[in-house]
C-alpha cells in the first residue's frame, strides 16, 4: 500500500479520546479544569481567623477614612494660606490633599477587604458552565436563584460574624460623605445673601486699578468716566479682604455707567446716581451670571447667559429674559476728596432670586 493518507484517513487518525469525551478533527486533547488544591484557609481553622480579622480590619479602616474625609472636609482650610509642596506631587492645597488620601485609603481599603475576602474564605471550587442563551428559561432562572443561595453560604457571611459586621458598618458609613458635603446646600441662607460690604461712605475702587496680589487699588473720579462709558467697580474693603476677597467681590461687585441726565427716566434713580454716573449691581437676578454688555444707545444691560436684558435708564427693569427681578440700584455720592462713594448700602438683596427671598 501506498504511504499516502487520504483526508477521510486523517480525520479518523485525529480522533482522541479522553477524560472528557471523544474530540473529532482536533490534534489537541482538552486538558481539563487542574487538580483542585484547598488553601490553607480551607484547611486550618487559625488561617481563616487571621485571613477574617485582615478582611474586618480593612473594612474597619475604610469606615475611619470615611469619618477622616467628613472631618478634613470641615476642618481643614481651602485657601491661599493652605497651599502646600506635596513632594513629588507639586503643590496644591492641605484639603484638597487630604481630602484626596482619606477618601482614596476608604475606597481601597473597601475594596481591598472585598477581594482577599473572596480569595481567602469564599469557596474557590471551579465551576464550568456551558453558554446558553441570551434569554434564561424559568428552570434556568431558578437555578440561578438557588447558586445565589449557595453562594451567600460558600461565602460564610453567617459563620463569620465579624466580617458581616464590619462590612455593614464600612457601608452604612460611605455615603456619609455626601450628606456631608450636600450639607453645605443648607441651612436657609437668611440674611447672608442680602449682606454686601457697601456702606455709608464706602469708597468706590476701580476693579482695573486692583493690583496682582489684591491689596491696591484707586478710586474714582466723576471726570474718569465720559458718557456712555462703562466701568466695574468693587467697595475698598476688597483691598483688606484677605482670603474673603472673592467672595465679597461676588456679592459687592458694581457696574458704573454715566449717561446724559436727559435720557434717565426715573426721577429716584436721578437722585440715586451723580450727575448722570449710576451704579448698578453686576450680578444678574436670574441665577447669578455677571452682566457686563452694555448697549450704549439704548442703555440696555445684556446677561450673556441666559439674555437677561435691563435698562439701566428705567431702575435696571427687566425688559427681556428669564429675570424676575430688577437690578439693584446702589445710591452714590462724592466724598470731600471728590471720589466717588456709596450713600449707603442696596436697599434690595443683590444676585439671583430663590423661593426663600422674601
Amino acid at each position: 500500500m501506498s504511504g499516502d493518507m487520504t483526508h477521510e484517513e486523517h480525520g479518523s487518525v485525529a480522533v482522541e479520546e479522553h477524560g472528557h469525551g471523544v474530540v473529532e478533527g482536533n490534534p489537541f486533547a482538552d486538558p481539563g479544569l487542574p487538580e483542585h488544591l484547598p488553601r490553607l484557609t480551607d484547611i486550618d481553622e487559625k488561617a481563616a481567623k487571621r485571613a477574617e480579622r485582615i478582611v474586618a480590619g480593612l473594612f474597619l479602616l475604610s469606615a475611619l477614612a470615611t469619618i477622616a474625609f467628613m472631618i478634613c472636609y470641615t476642618e481643614v482650610p481651602n485657601n491661599t494660606s493652605s497651599i502646600v509642596n506635596f513632594f513629588p506631587l507639586g503643590a496644591m492645597s492641605a484639603s484638597n490633599f487630604a481630602l484626596g488620601v482619606t477618601l482614596g485609603v476608604a475606597l481601597f481599603s473597601m475594596g481591598a477587604g472585598a477581594i482577599y475576602w473572596a480569595r481567602t474564605l469564599m469557596t474557590d471550587v471551579e465551576v464550568p458552565q456551558e453558554r446558553h442563551e441570551l434569554e434564561s428559561t424559568p428552570q434556568d432562572k431558578a437555578e440561578g436563584i438557588s447558586e445565589f443561595q449557595q453562594g451567600v453560604e460558600d461565602s460564610a457571611w453567617k459563620q463569620r460574624p465579624l466580617i458581616r459586621r464590619t462590612l455593614i458598618g464600612a457601608m452604612a458609613v460611605l455615603p456619609l460623605p455626601a450628606l456631608w458635603i450636600l450639607r453645605d446646600l443648607g441651612p436657609l441662607p437668611g440674611t447672608a445673601q442680602r449682606q454686601t460690604a457697601w456702606t455709608a461712605g464706602e469708597l468706590i475702587i476701580n476693579d482695573n486699578s486692583i493690583s496682582l496680589d489684591g491689596t491696591q487699588g484707586s478710586g474714582l473720579k466723576p471726570e474718569d468716566i465720559e458718557v456712555g462709558a462703562l466701568v466695574s467697580a468693587s467697595p475698598a474693603a476688597v483691598l483688606t479682604a484677605g482670603d474673603n476677597t472673592n467672595d465679597m467681590m461676588s456679592m459687592s461687585a458694581i457696574l458704573l455707567v454715566r449717561m446724559n441726565t436727559a435720557d434717565i427716566k426715573s426721577q429716584q434713580e436721578i437722585d440715586w446716581g451723580y450727575q448722570g454716573i449710576v451704579a448698578f449691581s453686576k450680578i444678574c437676578t436670574h441665577v447669578g451670571c455677571p452682566v457686563q454688555l452694555y448697549e450704549q444707545q439704548t442703555h440696555s444691560m445684556l446677561c450673556p447667559c441666559h439674555q437677561s436684558t435691563f435698562d439701566l435708564s428705567d431702575d435696571g427693569k427687566v425688559i427681556f429674559g428669564p429675570a424676575a427681578r430688577s437690578l439693584p440700584q446702589l445710591p452714590i455720592t462724592v466724598n470731600a476728596d471728590g471720589y466717588l462713594v456709596a450713600k449707603s448700602g442696596f436697599d434690595q438683596p443683590v444676585g439671583p432670586s430663590f423661593w426663600e427671598r422674601g
